[in-house]
């Protein structure tokens, strides 16, 4: 069984194929402690507890928030034991990389040598391998953006509207890269905690930004009645189509980020018009991977002005340090 909402963005987690994040955090421990300090960690044990979240679980039927996966698919890792999913941590390693199973040991095996001894031709193909297995690595930016977008932007209509659960985060994919979920440590062997380059943070700023379109019109597609998930999707679409706008003034020479705003004003965002507003999505998602592909940032200066200062971003990022 997969959990997740795939056909809505984001990238489906399959239990049966999770190893849970103690299998990672023998190598990643500067990660693992930077992790450890954030809400994706706490949600394990304080969202079961929180009188909002179990508001909302009342109201949608829910007894048992670590039991029911209408709760575990967003707020949880989940792995397959005895038969039956079982939460094992809060949003861990793979809910951002994919489960790990069929890559976990071949992503940092050196293709059976050691770090010095593996060629670059080997270490190409190592990767390679890894990626075709589901493994979903910093430069998949675009892969990233959905899972964290299949989130923060809420995938289910019933869970807002009935349950009164928010229609998503305030959420922006430089900022809250930057704070607290950063673990930039392992180029530097845990000395450092590195923020994302300039022309990372561009790639963040668009590539997310048109990760939130993307998400918002399949969300409206998929709404079924007026109510305030569908108003609050169709805002979402609204404010993200006028910030792309923004960024193809900005950046004339990337003519995909225009054309994902055609593709927004395509078709209305109205009830009863899922295919029209599919269509305009999947144009989105195809011009999305180009740009991911094609461009690396350095030639987008254009958006500097746009993208989020360090004032923005959300929590405190750790600094490396002992491990106790």
């Amino acid at each position: 069984m997969a959990l997740g909402f795939a056909a809505d963005g984001a990238v489906a987690s399959d239990p049966a194929k999770i190893v849970g994040p103690n299998a990672c955090t023998e190598c990643h421990k500067q990660e693992a402690e930077a992790w450890k300090g954030t809400h994706h960690f706490k949600t394990f044990r304080e969202m079961p507890r929180n009188t909002k979240a179990n508001d909302i679980a009342k109201r949608m039927g829910v007894r048992r928030i670590k039991s029911e996966s209408l709760c575990l698919n967003c707020h949880f890792t989940v792995q397959q034991k005895d038969n039956k999913p079982e939460p094992v941590s809060g949003i861990s390693c793979e809910s951002c990389h994919g489960s790990g199973q069929d890559w976990i040991k071949l992503h940092g095996g050196f293709s059976g040598k050691t770090e010095k001894t593996e060629t670059k031709a080997e270490e190409e193909a190592r990767w390679k391998m890894a990626d075709s297995k589901g493994m979903i690595r910093p430069h998949s930016l675009y892969q990233l953006a959905k899972n964290c977008y299949g989130c923060h932007v809420v995938p289910q209509e019933d869970l807002v509207n009935k349950g009164g659960h928010k229609a998503g985060s305030a959420f922006d994919l430089v900022s809250w890269s930057q704070g607290e979920v950063r673990h930039n440590t392992w180029y530097s062997k845990g000395k450092d905690n590195v923020p994302a380059s300039a022309a990372r943070k561009r790639m963040l700023y668009l590539v997310g930004l048109g990760v939130e379109l993307e998400t918002g019109l399949r969300a409206v597609a998929k709404a079924t009645v007026r109510g305030a998930y569908a108003f609050e999707m169709a805002k979402r679409v609204d404010r993200a189509r006028k910030q792309l706008a923004a960024a193809a003034k900005a950046a004339p020479n990337v003519p995909e980020i225009a054309k994902m705003v055609e593709f927004a004003h395509s078709a209305g965002l109205k009830l009863n018009n899922e295919p029209f507003l599919t269509a305009a999505a999947d144009g989105v998602s195809k011009l999305l991977a180009s740009i991911s592909e094609t461009y690396d940032g350095s030639t987008l200066t254009g958006l500097d002005g746009l993208i989020p200062e360090p004032d923005k971003f959300v929590g405190t990022a750790r600094k490396p340090g002992t491990i106790n």
